[in-house]
């Protein structure tokens, strides 16, 4: 026997040796159920993780990627909060008086127009109405412009206009930045928090450029 096949026959003995246990407890001939391996878990936000057992884990994954009444509300209510954007930023078109705020404009209907047909497409897709959320006074919602505010924007022209629009804008994606957070934290579908996790990184994007032209 060659040196270099003494040596693989060892190896091959090391991985028998180790099998072994595994081997025995297949043929110990016990009927009880063997406990399979244990999955650490993440918590959500501020929250430990926890060790599951395989079963429990693939229990909890059901759990945790099934819509709730949070997925629900957040997507019914960022849909309300986004058209208000869109209004206001179709108003930057005409009255802006800076060409660099109607292009904040065009990215903001370039970003959120898709965004609410992406939403109203997950909610035919989840056809469920959120727990009291067809009362949900909109104009509570974090950074909702007022109606005498959204009166005074149509009104403005030029550097009002814009200036106005700006502050507007910048209170308004910083709701929506509260909101994506809050979902990200009581949430459960997948999707929902990929959208809202879209939301944050764009509109704190927009926020930094609406901030340099203040």
């Amino acid at each position: 026997m060659t040196p270099r096949t003494s040596v693989r026959l060892t190896a091959v003995g090391a991985a028998l040796l180790l099998a072994l246990p595994a081997l025995a407890g297949c043929e110990s001939g016990s009927d009880e159920p063997q406990a399979g391996p244990s999955v650490l878990a993440p918590g959500k936000p501020g929250e430990s993780a926890e060790t599951l057992s395989a079963d429990e884990a693939r229990r909890k994954s059901g759990e945790q990627t099934r819509p709730n009444a949070a997925d629900h509300a957040y997507v019914q209510h960022m849909i309300v909060h986004h058209r208000q954007a869109l209004t206001m930023a179709k108003l930057a078109e005409k009255h802006a008086g800076k060409t660099k705020v109607r292009k904040v404009a065009d990215r903001i209907r370039a970003a959120q127009g898709p965004e609410v047909k992406a939403m109203q497409g997950w909610q035919r897709t989840n056809a469920r109405k959120a727990g009291g959320g067809s009362d949900h006074d909109h104009a509570a919602m974090p950074g909702m412009a007022t109606g005498a505010q959204l009166d005074r924007l149509r009104a403005a022209r030029g550097a009002e206009f814009d200036a106005l629009f700006l502050d507007l804008m910048i209170a308004h994606h910083r709701g929506a930045l509260t909101m994506a957070r809050e979902l990200l934290a009581e949430g459960n579908d997948v999707r929902v928090e990929e959208m809202a996790t879209d939301v944050l990184a764009q509109q704190r994007a927009e926020i930094g450029r609406m901030k340099k032209l203040g």
